[in-house]
């Protein structure tokens, strides 16, 4: 009896230590399973980028050759075909497949029209932003520098400073599931160190109270028999 009394202390406390993370997982858990993950994605929400159209044979860059590249593509974009040009180590640049000269990287009203060119919704353009490489949005969360193109539903679309492609979608919903799985891993300020001591410690002190139920439970079915 000194035994299993101890053993339901233990339990009780443990329980009111792990209690509070339990209820956050349970319900953060919940949240991201709510919606599919397409959805949270805002996949349905751009159209798939056009195939090239040329209308003429497209012209490689001359500077290219001899270049350490790592890919070389023909991509097409709201203002017309591009070559995207991959350098090891090096920026991405882009280039017309009319005439074979370089571009200059995509501004903000090139970032804007490649969002509208591709946007499946009624809501309009309200703004948009630059953001840098060394410092990324949370929503980002990569380090590459884009043009951050502000939608007036709530949606941030991100287009790749360099290569005018969209690299990512981020809706209202996407950025309260973003919160929660921060809230689900106990990170809400990176929200991607999922190994860290708060989050071992919690999870240890649950399991440890899992398994004091599964001693205790015989124990007290064996007394009531007595």
């Amino acid at each position: 009896m000194k035994v299993r009394s101890t053993l339901r202390r233990w339990h009780v406390w443990l329980g009111w230590l792990v209690g509070v993370p339990i209820l956050f997982w349970a319900v953060s858990g919940l949240i991201m399973v709510w919606k599919p993950i397409d959805e949270v994605r805002g996949s349905d929400l751009l159209d798939p980028p056009a195939p090239v159209v040329l209308t003429a044979p497209a012209i490689l860059p001359s500077v290219v050759a001899g270049l350490p590249l790592a890919k070389v593509s023909l991509e097409q974009r709201a203002a017309g075909p591009r070559w995207v040009i991959e350098v090891k180590d090096g920026p991405i640049r882009l280039a017309d497949p009319a005439t074979g000269q370089l571009l200059p990287p995509p501004g903000a009203a090139d970032a804007a029209g490649e969002v509208r060119a591709r946007w499946r919704g009624a809501a309009p353009i309200e703004a948009v932003r630059r953001t840098d490489a060394a410092n990324p949005p949370i929503e980002l969360r990569r380090p590459i520098a884009t043009w951050q193109v502000d939608l007036a539903d709530g949606t941030h679309v991100f287009v790749a400073a360099d290569s005018g492609a969209i690299v990512a979608t981020r809706t209202r919903w996407w950025r309260f599931y973003d919160w929660m799985w921060g809230l689900h891993i106990m990170d809400l300020s990176g929200r991607e160190d999922t190994h860290h001591p708060t989050l071992i410690a919690f999870a240890a002190f649950t399991l440890l109270t899992v398994l004091l139920a599964l001693v205790l439970l015989p124990l007290s079915i064996k007394r009531r028999r007595s």
